[in-house]
């Protein structure tokens, strides 16, 4: 959830005319003030220098719990951040919402597969409307993020950052630095920061394993531009796959998180972060208490890369894939309705190379079954370029193996 603000008022109500919103800096001038319905991108116990851990990690289950003592500790980690605009993105479409690319076809995928024809999840987000003319405005937006290193690393959302002229962040104290935008992802929707000063940061850490259905948590944010707030919850589900990008797999909490709460941390009670906050689903234009969270093993793996070389780089298997619908699989005698049916191999991709054909069924990558096409993108995602792996392939009423070597991901290609 991202908040966004101008120097000059803006008189009149945004549309609500989407039933998913997704707040960027990207565009919109007002977005604070918008009841713009839908998901709504939102613009560890902290460790200090030391990395000093929480008094409490093994307290166990609390009767009518406090969160005081973790917010204490992990406030000081966590900033606001403040971004200058460039005045030709900030125009809006015609539903008032921010007017970016939220790569909404990620399902057509070039490279790691993904689903042919639009995401069941396009219904909340409706069209783009008709674009207004861009102004000329000064235009901020506000989102928050955290510290994960002692000198100066800060995690934020993408769409935070996405188009900043300029970027600032905020402590818990006031004091404000101006940071650098080191590298993004765009279909993760993570970006890294650097805050280059002649300090130690207090700074929290991802967790190492995700929470369950039903553990509590605090998020943290900066909503409306109000400075950091913290709200608690529990989380709702793991694996969400709302259909905005070829690598969903959010969390899901009802921690009330709202527009300007985008790329803050949400805590398990231990102090470590086990989500980024990203979106909301709203009828409203506020929080109902279903609210969406990059997880933090997706999140490590990522901000590690950016921190390393800037960008990510992704294996390429190089297919175009739809999932395998029952009515598939009994036309071409495959027991099972999972998988990810090759639409057609990209010329010169790993995939033409090791003999893949339109129609075959990829059911499997390294003996670990694959359930759908957004299934084959994150298992191609999460491997090497250059890495050599065997698929298991249905093809004319029989299963083969396929000895593969990965590409990297070209540019171009889809997520």
């Amino acid at each position: 959830m991202f908040h966004l603000t101008t120097r000059t008022p803006k008189n009149g109500t945004p549309s609500r005319a989407r039933s998913f919103l997704m707040a960027s800096v990207a565009g919109a001038a007002l977005i604070a003030a918008a009841s713009a319905s839908g998901l709504t991108e939102l613009a560890p116990w902290a460790t200090s220098a030391n990395a000093a851990t929480a008094d409490t990690a093994d307290a166990g289950p609390v009767a009518g719990p406090s969160f005081a003592d973790l917010i204490t500790k992990v406030q000081p980690a966590v900033v606001s951040v403040t971004v200058q605009i460039q005045p030709q993105t900030a125009a809006l479409n015609g539903n008032g919402n921010a007017n970016r690319n939220r790569n909404n076809n990620n399902n057509n995928n070039n490279g790691n597969g993904g689903n042919n024809g639009p995401s069941p999840f396009d219904r909340f987000f409706g069209g783009p409307g008709q674009p207004q003319a861009p102004t000329n405005r000064a235009v901020t937006g506000e989102g928050a993020g955290f510290f994960v290193s002692a000198d100066g690393y800060v995690v934020t959302a993408n769409h935070v950052v996405q188009d900043a002229k300029s970027v600032k962040i905020t402590m818990d104290d006031g004091t404000t630095y101006p940071a650098t935008v080191v590298g993004t992802d765009a279909a993760t929707d993570v970006a890294v920061l650097k805050v280059d000063a002649n300090r130690t940061f207090t700074y929290v850490q991802f967790a190492d394993t995700m929470p369950r259905v039903g553990d509590w948590v605090v998020a943290i944010g900066n909503p409306y531009g109000l400075g950091e707030t913290a709200t608690a919850g529990i989380v709702s589900a793991l694996a969400r796959n709302i259909g905005d990008r070829t690598y969903d797999g959010y969390l899901q909490i009802d921690a009330p998180i709202n527009e300007g709460n985008s790329g803050g941390p949400t805590f398990d009670v231990h102090g470590n972060v086990v989500g980024i906050n990203d979106a909301i689903f709203t009828p409203s234009g506020g929080s109902v208490g279903i609210g969406f969270d990059i997880p933090a093993d997706t999140a490590k793996v990522v901000t590690a890369a950016i921190e390393k070389s800037g960008h990510v780089t992704r294996a390429w298997l190089g297919v175009q894939v739809q999932d395998v619908t029952q009515d598939i699989a009994d036309s071409i005698g495959l027991k099972t309705a999972a998988g990810a049916m090759v639409s057609q191999p990209e010329p010169n991709s790993p995939a033409v190379s090791a003999g893949l054909n339109a129609g075959d069924v990829i059911v499997a990558v390294n003996g670990t079954p694959i359930k759908d096409a957004r299934g084959l993108a994150q298992s191609v995602a999460g491997i090497m370029p250059g890495t050599a792996v065997k698929l298991d392939v249905f093809h004319s009423g029989q299963t083969r193996s396929v000895n593969v070597t990965l590409g990297t991901m070209p540019a171009n290609a889809n997520q």
